[in-house]
């Protein structure tokens, strides 16, 4: 029973699947806000088991020791639960006015959740790989979910080719890595490697910790493997698209932080892959910054956005040391960037249902929103402003806090560019609200009509940006206890 409690939170999103899918095969023209309703229903009951957890300072391995289930795994599940349900409050008309009202799209949402999940609570390179393939086969069908879309197939195809190849690099790190130590468990490798300390570094398991950055920084769309982020998200639906910026993302860096911390926290080898990860950091925020101030639609801006996001937490990650403070700066920057993009993304989704294909994803969409839509408009500004990293929004607080691990480490570097990538980055996120405050409307045509899901998503996502930067404290120190 403690094993089945442990693994509650994992199996609700799985099971919340299944059950859609036999409402679809079962139930015949149901409406498609039964299967939202549904999936909400799940993703709520596996937070608050998860939240049960947390309560009681659960900590197992669980599933002979490939799974562990501790607070910083609840921490990251939570996240992906807050991910889940407001993409489904911003889906659930968005899909019925593409006319695409499949109930299948929420059970693809619930097993994505269930890979974050399973990625997040690994003990184990094995239960890590499942989890992520879990997840991508999930997101390779969301991504082409408008199938008679040629934008969308591209994506999708471009994803899923360029997912399997990645899925081979981390396949070959793991195999090399167990021909090194003999061991796939976390804490097994970590005591083999601790075993053998003080020779020289095996360049086999230099390799393997290569391979698995590669692998994982596909994921998190790290320059230079990022070139598949732009085509996705602009084939994708906008809800989608939105998932897989904050919750694939909050994934890959969960499972990264496993292994960097557990299997390879030990130097000479954190010294080699920090190395690493500290030039992946810098042309990640340089390139994502830079090339976003170029683009015209929405969808990819918020992109090259994702980019730029993923350098901030791998400075974090690089700066903070061995110890648990990168871990927590990781996680409440992921918290914010979570309700954010989100929510970014969510207006989008509206907007750009007033033009015809990708027009309505055009920056000049924006033009005079705050005229026709006030409410709207505030709340993209309250993104965006966050984004940029202008107080008093939770965006501000996560970059200083990232900026302050970096000079804090000795990494001045870092910070430099990072400050000054923000700075960039200020063009073309204050462009969206220049165009919704100073331009005037182009056109006669409305916008599509606000319904309450998607007014309910987008103003949760807004009051909690707003609260975080405001009382950061609380979330910085709730995740200090959780890592």
């Amino acid at each position: 029973m403690s094993d089945l409690a442990g693994l509650m939170p994992m199996l609700l999103p799985a099971l919340g699947g299944l059950f859609i899918l036999l409402m679809i095969a079962l139930v015949r023209d149901l409406d498609l806000l039964w299967h939202g309703a549904a999936a909400a229903m799940f993703l709520v009951l596996s937070g608050v088991s998860a939240l049960g957890l947390l309560s009681q300072g659960y900590r197992e391995e669980l599933v002979q020791g490939a799974v562990l289930v501790d607070p910083q795994a609840m921490a990251f599940h939570l996240i992906f639960v807050v991910v889940g349900l407001l993409t489904v409050l911003s889906s659930v008309n968005h899909l019925k006015a593409e006319k695409y009202a499949w109930g299948e799209y929420f059970a693809l949402i619930l097993f994505a959740v269930t890979g974050m999940s399973m990625m997040a609570a690994s003990e184990s390179l094995l239960s890590i790989f499942l989890g992520l393939e879990i997840l991508s086969i999930s997101l390779y069908v969301l991504a082409g979910f408008t199938r008679d879309r040629v934008h969308a197939i591209e994506g999708a195809l471009k994803y899923f080719l360029l997912g399997a190849f990645s899925t081979g690099f981390l396949l070959y790190g793991i195999a090399l890595l167990f021909g090194v130590t003999g061991r796939i468990d976390l804490p097994g490798v970590a005591a083999r490697l601790s075993a053998g300390r003080g020779g020289p570094v095996d360049p086999m398991l230099l390799a393997a910790a290569v391979l698995l950055i590669i692998g994982l920084a596909f994921k998190v769309a790290a320059v230079p493997f990022h070139f598949w982020a732009p085509d996705v998200y602009q084939g994708s639906m906008a809800p989608v698209a939105g998932f897989m910026a904050a919750g694939t993302k909050a994934a890959a860096f969960a499972a990264l932080l496993r292994i960097l911390s557990v299997a390879l926290g030990d130097d000479p080898v954190r010294a080699r892959w920090s190395a690493i990860l500290h030039v992946l950091a810098l042309l990640t925020m340089i390139v994502g910054n830079v090339v976003a101030m170029a683009q015209q639609n929405v969808k990819r801006m918020l992109a090259y956005s994702s980019i730029a996001n993923a350098g901030y937490l791998l400075v974090a990650i690089v700066a903070a040391g061995p110890g648990g403070a990168g871990r927590s700066i990781v996680l409440f920057y992921l918290a914010v960037y979570a309700f954010m993009t989100i929510g970014a993304f969510s207006v989008a989704a509206l907007v750009g249902r007033t033009g015809e294909g990708d027009q309505g994803y055009a920056i000049t969409s924006y033009a005079g929103l705050s005229r026709r839509r006030p409410y709207l408009a505030a709340a993209m500004a309250i993104f965006m402003l966050s984004l940029t990293g202008i107080p008093p929004t939770g965006g501000f607080m996560g970059k200083f806090y990232v900026f302050k691990a970096a000079v804090e480490g000795g990494r001045y570097d870092l910070a430099v560019v990072g400050v000054l990538a923000s700075v960039v980055g200020a063009v073309y996120y204050l462009r969206v609200v220049w165009q919704m405050y100073v331009r005037e409307p182009i056109g006669d045509e409305g916008l599509a009509p606000l319904r309450p899901t998607e007014a309910v998503g987008i103003l949760a996502a807004a009051a909690a940006t707003l609260w975080i930067g405001l009382f950061p404290s609380v979330l910085l120190a709730m995740a200090q206890r959780l890592v």
